[in-house]
């Protein structure tokens, strides 16, 4: 359903220009959970970031159902690693935000968002403001409030990233579970192999900067997958040599650009 093709970006920099991304080309299929990881510099935001239509490739397209993405859309809904909740709005405003934008009225708004905050377990908070939320239950929000404008694609970048691991391990479990109900399509961006591994369809592994497709692993495991399992860390070590031979030869590169 989304086809990434011939992507490259290049950002001016003071010291000249910086290549965050070479030639990625890549087809998502419809309902895949398809996970990033890669060394730190090499293009994941940014390539997450031209999906969402929050930035231009240099050359390329990125497609949905066959029409070129040329800005921002409620067909592709983003959860950053920060929770980006409105602090004056209660939880329940938070999730219908988008749907107030739209112009849907009170009441159905709060309908709809009741149903997503019941489907992330928090409606008996719908009353509370962000302050009063843990981390992991912002971060569910964040996920309920993207969900609520019903998007055809949920982008997901590093959303676990700022969360302890038991509250982290818990999160992956409820966003398989969210995504078993719904079966959207996600693209999610994380740091961690054991994560990718746990999640994922396929593992796309992007080089050292510029980012390119080094490889893309299919996990072809049943959920719920044994963390333990030694079908899960042959995988897992695999993911590590890939990652660690891109991670070496980027050694000693400065990124001059914030944000790639």
């Amino acid at each position: 359903m989304l086809t990434i093709a011939n992507v490259s970006r290049v950002f001016e920099s003071e010291s000249g220009p910086v290549e965050a991304l070479r030639n990625i080309n890549l087809e998502v299929f419809d309902k895949e959970f398809l996970c990033f990881i890669g060394p730190s510099g090499c293009g994941k935001t940014t390539l997450l970031r031209i999906v969402a239509g929050l930035d231009q490739p240099t050359s390329g397209e990125v497609l949905l159902e066959g029409k070129t993405i040329k800005s921002p859309d409620p067909e592709r809904g983003m959860v950053f690693q920060e929770y980006s909740l409105f602090p004056w709005r209660t939880i329940i405003d938070n999730i219908a935000f988008g749907l107030e934008m739209k112009g849907e009225s009170k009441e159905k708004r709060h309908k709809i968002a009741l149903k997503y905050l019941e489907l992330v377990g928090l409606e008996a908070f719908k009353c509370s403001y962000p302050y009063e939320l843990s981390g992991g239950m912002r971060q569910r929000v964040a996920i309920a409030r993207a969900l609520a404008n019903d998007p055809k694609v949920l982008l997901m970048d590093e959303p676990f990233g700022s969360v302890d691991a038991q509250t982290r391990n818990f999160l992956q479990g409820e966003l398989l579970r969210i995504w078993c109900e719904t079966r959207k399509t996600v693209l999610f961006i994380t740091h961690s192999i054991d994560e990718a591994v746990y999640l994922a369809d396929r593992v796309v592994v992007l080089s050292a900067r510029p980012g390119e497709i080094r490889e893309i692993l299919k996990v072809d495991l049943e959920r719920p997958r044994l963390r333990t399992s030694v079908e899960v860390n042959v995988i897992r070590e695999r993911l590590l040599g890939l990652l660690g031979e891109e991670q070496a030869r980027g050694c000693g590169e400065t990124v001059c650009w914030t944000g790639i």
